[in-house]
């Protein structure tokens, strides 16, 4: 019941409606949550070195996955031989019983289906092609069956196909999630990975037979979990988590109750695999340089020993080509994406490796001069620099005389010359993926992504709070970086801290939890700490629906967002980001600011750097326009005063009679006049002018220009607040959002906090109603656990908005 509960609060926090923000690349899977997690931790991932390594069964060579193709690599040599060559990507390669047959994952951008190498001759046909998700293939004992993974029923469950009959039948049925099947001690046991609510993961023993689960090993939030079992069919050689990092342990399936360490190596040793004769576990492990190398370590225990491959027989003529990108005439850092002559993506011998979600675009960040190795024949090269640059293509023929050559890019805007700096307050370094990064492996990116200022949250697993080594690290200058901290109090909603040096505690609580489930805590005392230390803290991917304001949207607007603004307990909201709707957090925004509420925008792109699939930092961010060159303090000073607007590709700029956003227009006049510039990579489909909540003038785009100024008037309200907003069209590079959005920050009439008396009521009764839906909510988490600091709580901000339903006026 608890693991339910848990799934309903995240999937509630995070559900996405259609056409409204990124919700999944591949086939939707049930049951899971939000699909950046299942995409990000489930699915294969691509590298240049090895990854899925699979010790023949005959004993003198191993199959694994590099650059999305299967190679084989002979145990006493240190050549590896490519062995299959699609333009899709290959992954997970498991061998048949008698080393006739590989079967492994084809991966084509959109959906995952499972081949079948034949090893003679080479030949690939296909095995299971469902319009859903099919993963981890592996043959049974006798190799009369091929069990895999597979969301053909709308979760992820076990299935088994019989060889000879091409029947396929499940063979577990369950709500959550089940990977990762392999044949256990007796033919009639499978052991599997099942993962049951948003974060209780546990390796299980399966009779089939009689549908008794024995649990071997259970955790939480296990994202990298994966194992092997020995030829003797009685010992498990599984990854499990450790803190930060990552083990290798040891554990009889008959007796699971006790385990053994086998090897910590250098903290993540993943995806391993037993030799045919048992006396190994081969596995992988990312280098410094984020490319993946092939280890082992004796099943008695000792030293790692790492197996180079020295030689990669690609079976085709290949060549190495550097890249030079510039920007504006000058060597600059970029956003880079390749692909070869049959549409293969090409990346680089080191670094990290993207693919996004929007796109299915394979990408890699460039400080400036990079190489690659590809086969020859055409290469396109794509490339943009933040939001400053269009998408640059350009496509060259690789053969033997061209070892060089420069893809050049020009700015849209400059914005840092115009004194405005860009910055996403909201990602995190390490979440869960296959390698772990310091923080200053990201600073390529940053630079790459056009952007002054990043601010990585420090995350936490419910039970494991990452990074805390990081806590104080800084950078201080193109870019700077500096650590805030994610709240991840699932029920009440999520708090972004940014700008104290100090760590809020506990970081969890409320429904759900197994620890701190009961705490009568707000989210207002984080808060309220960060202020006393300097910082800024307010809600970070608050509103996943367009419209917030019906019975049902309201129970998508986070607990205690609106009591929290309502009564001035909060600095920020996180107007843009990947996961929500910008236009329907806005408009929770445009009713906060109705009341008298100055309420910061933010932005950011919520992404976790170490995935392979995962969105570019920067995807949604904030401008800021600074007293001054640019600080941290200075940021969040411009933060906190308004002086910003949030996008997730296009720049815009307002004036209303010469005052910018963040000031006050003082006039006695019954109109003002405005200009809009807008600076844009991307096409969009209108401009707006919102006047305390209501669009006063809108203009339609027929024909694209990078750079536009829009002029016109509006009528002078009796109080209240001005933006600018651009919206619509298609998401294309740079962007990967799922529709272009900006939108300014408030210039004032008379004064900061000013009101309309009328558009002051109407907000404030649409807020009492998401505050009503709130407190229900509040209470029926809670149930019978006593919460008098919370109900008080919202009892003030419900005399707070009754007041001014009553008279219209603000305190």
């Amino acid at each position: 019941m608890k693991n339910a509960f848990l799934l309903s609060i995240f999937a509630l926090s995070f559900t996405i409606p259609i056409n409204a923000q990124w919700s999944n690349r591949y086939p939707k899977v049930e049951g899971y949550g939000h699909h950046v997690y299942l995409e990000g931790h489930e699915l294969p991932v691509l590298n240049a070195g090895p990854t899925d390594p699979a010790p023949s069964p005959m004993g003198n060579e191993i199959v694994f996955s590099a650059r999305g193709w299967l190679w084989r690599m002979d145990l006493n040599s240190d050549t590896a031989t490519r062995i299959t060559a699609s333009a899709d990507l290959d992954f997970s390669p498991r061998w048949s019983p008698d080393g006739r047959q590989i079967v492994f994952v084809r991966d084509n951008g959109e959906d995952m289906n499972l081949m079948l190498l034949d090893r003679a001759s080479g030949t690939v046909r296909s095995l299971v092609a469902t319009p859903a998700i099919d993963l981890d293939p592996s043959f049974s004992q006798d190799g009369q069956f091929v069990y895999y993974a597979s969301a053909q029923n709308g979760t992820i469950d076990l299935w088994r196909i019989d060889l000879q009959t091409m029947e396929r039948s499940a063979i577990t049925r369950e709500k959550g999630l089940e990977r990762h099947p392999i044949n256990g001690g007796k033919k009639a046991e499978v052991i599997y990975l099942s993962k049951k609510g948003f974060s209780y993961d546990g390796i299980v023993l399966l009779n089939t037979t009689d549908n008794t689960v024995t649990p071997l090993a259970e955790e939480n939030f296990s994202s990298q979990v994966s194992f092997s079992l020995s030829p003797d069919r009685q010992t498990l050689a599984y990854t499990w988590p450790k803190e930060d990092q990552y083990e290798l342990r040891l554990l009889d399936i008959y007796t699971p109750e006790s385990n053994l360490l086998l090897s910590k190596s250098n903290g993540l040793p993943l995806k391993p695999a037993f030799s045919a004769d048992g006396d190994w576990v081969y596995f992988v492990e990312y280098a410094d340089d984020e490319r993946s190398e092939l280890k082992r370590v004796s099943v008695n225990g000792g030293s790692v020993e790492h197996l180079p491959i020295n030689h990669w027989d690609w079976g085709t003529e290949i060549h190495s080509l550097t890249i030079n990108s510039k920007l504006d005439g000058e060597t600059a850092p970029v956003r880079m994406h390749i692909t070869d002559r049959d549409g293969h993506s090409v990346i680089p011998d080191k670094g990290a490796v993207h693919t996004e979600g929007q796109h299915g675009m394979v990408f890699f960040y460039s400080p400036g001069t990079i190489e690659v190795k590809a086969p020859a024949g055409e290469l396109t090269i794509t490339a943009v620099h933040g939001f400053a640059t269009k998408k640059t293509v350009k496509t060259v023929q690789l053969d033997a005389s061209l070892s060089h050559t420069e893809i050049a890019l020009e700015r849209i805007w400059n914005a840092q010359e115009n004194g405005w700096y860009s910055g996403d307050n909201h990602f995190h370094l390490n979440y869960g993926g296959t390698h772990r990064l310091e923080p200053e492996d990201i600073l390529v990116d940053l630079r790459a992504e056009d952007l002054d200022i990043a601010f990585p949250l420090l995350a936490n697993l419910g039970n494991r709070f990452l990074e805390q080594d990081l806590w104080k690290w800084k950078h201080q200058k193109d870019p700077i970086v500096e650590f805030g901290q994610e709240v991840r109090s699932h029920f009440l909603g999520h708090l972004g801290l940014i700008g104290t040096q100090e760590i809020f505690w506990p970081w969890v609580w409320g429904p759900g939890y197994d620890v701190y489930g009961r705490d009568d805590r707000l989210n207002a005392t984080p808060i309220s700490f960060t202020r006393k230390h300097g910082g800024l803290g307010g809600y970070v991917h608050p509103v996943s629906i367009r419209d917030p304001f019906t019975e049902k949207g309201a129970r998508r607007v986070p607990v205690s967002l609106i009591a929290d603004a309502v009564l001035g307990a909060t600095d920020l909201i996180e107007l843009g980001c990947l996961w929500t709707d910008e236009i329907g957090t806005a408009a929770v925004w445009h009713r906060l600011l109705n009341i008298g509420i100055p309420l910061g925008i933010s932005a950011g792109s919520d992404v976790m750097n170490d995935l392979y699939r995962t969105m570019a930092v920067g995807a949604d961010r904030v401008y800021v326009k600074t007293d001054g060159p640019l600080s941290v303090d200075r940021f969040l000073e411009g933060l906190k005063k308004g002086k910003s607007f949030v996008s997730n590709g296009p720049q815009l700029l307002v004036e209303v009679d010469g005052k910018e956003v963040g000031d006050v227009v003082q006039t006695d006049r019954k109109k003002v006049h405005f200009s809009l510039e807008v600076h844009s990579p991307v096409p969009y489909e209108q401009v707006e002018i919102f006047v305390n909540g209501k669009a006063v003038w809108t203009k339609k785009t027929s024909r694209y220009k990078e750079s536009t100024t829009y002029r016109g008037a509006v009528k002078v309200p009796s109080g209240g607040w001005l933006t600018a907003r651009v919206s619509g069209g298609k998401t294309q590079w740079p962007m990967m959002d799922s529709y272009p959005y900006a939108e300014t920050s408030p210039v004032w009439f008379h004064k900061v906090g000013s009101v309309d008396p009328s558009a002051a009521r109407e907000a404030a009764s649409e807020l009492l109603q998401v505050l009503e839906v709130s407190k229900t909510r509040l209470q029926q988490g809670y149930g019978q656990v006593p919460i008098p600091r919370l109900l008080a709580h919202f009892e003030k901000a419900r005399q707070r908005l009754l007041s001014i339903i009553s008279d219209g006026k603000v305190d």
